[in-house]
């Protein structure tokens, strides 16, 4: 049922730290201006809002 993988050792070391104000904004694509979703008519993202495809990227 189970089969073995082989495990890659090609990493010696991973580094996590915590993002600065600076790079947060840097990966930024646009701003939320409208508290709104989804319209109701259309069951579109409504523009400039929390699901405005511009900004997090496309619906599909």
């Amino acid at each position: 049922m189970y089969e073995s993988f082989e495990r890659s050792s090609e990493f010696e070391l991973v580094s996590i730290r915590i993002a600065s104000p600076q790079d947060i904004r840097s990966w930024s694509y646009g701003e939320v201006k409208k508290p709104e979703t989804i319209n109701y008519r259309t069951y579109r993202p409504e523009k400039d809002g929390l699901f405005c495809e511009r900004i997090f990227g496309p619906e599909r």
